[in-house]
C-alpha cells in the first residue's frame, strides 16, 4: 500500500509516472572519483572505480540531456563524486547552457577545488552552486572527510562570491554526536557569508555502511534546537511547489535556511528526480536497483526516437518510492554492507551521484 495519495497521470503536465510524478529534474554525475572520503558516503578503505573507457564524454552527456529535455526535464544538476576533478568541466557547462529547454543548471561540489575554477564556471554559464560543508572546525573536517582541506573550501566559497555567484547553498549532513552541536554556528556562518544553509538528515544510502537510526537528527529536532536559540521559526515553502526537496524556513531576523528530511519525512510522493551516472546508467530512484543503460543506447545503433521511447517507457512505468519503503522497515539498518557495494559499485553514492 502506498503511503501517499495516488494521482492520475493527467493531473500534471509533462511526462508523468502512474502516480502523477513528473520527470523534470536530472542529476548528472560526471565522475565517481572524489578527493574527500566523507564518513557518510565513502567510509570503507577499498573502492571499485568505474573503468575510464566507460565514462561518457561531454558530447554524449549533452546529447543525453538534450533527449531528457525533450521529455520535460528543465533542471539539471551536475555532480559526482567530485565534479571538479573532471578535466575541462566548464566545456560541459557551456554545452548544457546552450540547451534552450533548461531553466536551471546547477553544480554540487565539495568546494576543495572551487577557487581555481570558479571564474571559468561562471563564464561558462553556470549560475547556481551548492557546496557540501559539514563542519566549520578543522579537526572535525579532517575526521569527517579524512582530508585537511577546510581552508580550501572556505577560500573557494569566498572566490565564488567574488566572481559573481549569489544564492549559493551550503549542504550540511547532520550526524548525532558528530556535528549536531554546530547548527547555530552554521546558521551564523551562512548569514555572515550570504549562504543559505541546508541541513540534511543522515541517510542510509550508498556507502553509509555504519548508518544507524540513532545517529539521525530529525527535521523536528533541528527546528526545535534552532527555535530555542533564535526564536520562532516560520515555514516558507509554497505548498503548490513540489519540485523543491528542501523545506525552507525563516528565522525572526529574516535568515533563510532549509532542511532536507529524506530519512524521517520522505517526499517520494512528489519526487520528479532521476540520476544519470558517469558511465551512463539512468536510475529513477536514489534507492533503485535497476537502471536503463543510456550509454549503450547512445553508442549503439538506436535512433533518437527509439532512445526516447525507452526513456518514456521507463518513466511512465515507474513505481519507485524507496525512501518511504525504508521508513516503515522495523529492522532498519544500513542499506548495504561493504561487500554488496564492492560487488555492485553503482550502489555507491559517489558513483550514483549525490
Amino acid at each position: 500500500m502506498h503511503a501517499y495519495m495516488v494521482l492520475p497521470p493527467a493531473s500534471a503536465p509533462g511526462l508523468a509516472d502512474p502516480y502523477g510524478r513528473v520527470l523534470d529534474s536530472l542529476r548528472v554525475s560526471v565522475t565517481d572519483r572524489c578527493n574527500l572520503r566523507c564518513s557518510y558516503c565513502m567510509p570503507e578503505e577499498h573502492y571499485v572505480w568505474l573503468p575510464r573507457p566507460s565514462i561518457l564524454d561531454y558530447e554524449e552527456i549533452a546529447r543525453a540531456v538534450e533527449l531528457f529535455s525533450r521529455l520535460g526535464v528543465t533542471r539539471v544538476r551536475v555532480t559526482g563524486g567530485e565534479p571538479l576533478l573532471r578535466q575541462d568541466l566548464p566545456r560541459l557547462l557551456a554545452l548544457l547552457a546552450g540547451n534552450g529547454c533548461l531553466d536551471d543548471i546547477a553544480l554540487t561540489t565539495n568546494g576543495v577545488l572551487l577557487a581555481p575554477h570558479a571564474r571559468a564556471l561562471r563564464e561558462a554559464g553556470l549560475r547556481r552552486l551548492t557546496v557540501s560543508l559539514d563542519t566549520l572546525r578543522p579537526d572535525r573536517f579532517r575526521s569527517f572527510s579524512r582530508r585537511a582541506r577546510l581552508e580550501d573550501v572556505l577560500h573557494g566559497l569566498a572566490v565564488a562570491r567574488d566572481v559573481g555567484f549569489r544564492g549559493t547553498k551550503l549542504n550540511t549532513v547532520v550526524v548525532r554526536g558528530v556535528n549536531d552541536d554546530e547548527l547555530v554556528e552554521m546558521i551564523a556562518f551562512g548569514r555572515r557569508e550570504g549562504l543559505e544553509i541546508r541541513f540534511i538528515e543522515y541517510m542510509d544510502v550508498g556507502g553509509a555502511t555504519r548508518w544507524s537510526a540513532a545517529d539521525v537528527v530529525s527535521r523536528g529536532e533541528i527546528l526545535e534546537r534552532l527555535a530555542e536559540h533564535f526564536g520562532e521559526v516560520e515555514p516558507l515553502n509554497d505548498p503548490a511547489d513540489h519540485r523543491v526537496p528542501a523545506d525552507r524556513f525563516a528565522l525572526p531576523d529574516g535568515t533563510v535556511f532549509g532542511i532536507v528530511a529524506s530519512t524521517t519525512a520522505p517526499f517520494c510522493g512528489t519526487c520528479g528526480r532521476s540520476r544519470l551516472t558517469a558511465d551512463g546508467l539512468w536510475f529513477t530512484c536514489l534507492y533503485g536497483e535497476e537502471a536503463v543503460d543510456v550509454k549503450a543506447l547512445l553508442r549503439g545503433a538506436a535512433s533518437e526516437r527509439e532512445i526516447l521511447d525507452v526513456m518514456r517507457a521507463r518513466w511512465t512505468g515507474r513505481t519507485d518510492r524507496g525512501a518511504e519503503e525504508r521508513l516503515v522497515q522495523l529492522d532498519r539498518g544500513p542499506l548495504y554492507k561493504a561487500e554488496a557495494l564492492r560487488e555492485r559499485p553503482h550502489r555507491e553514492m559517489h558513483t550514483r551521484g549525490g
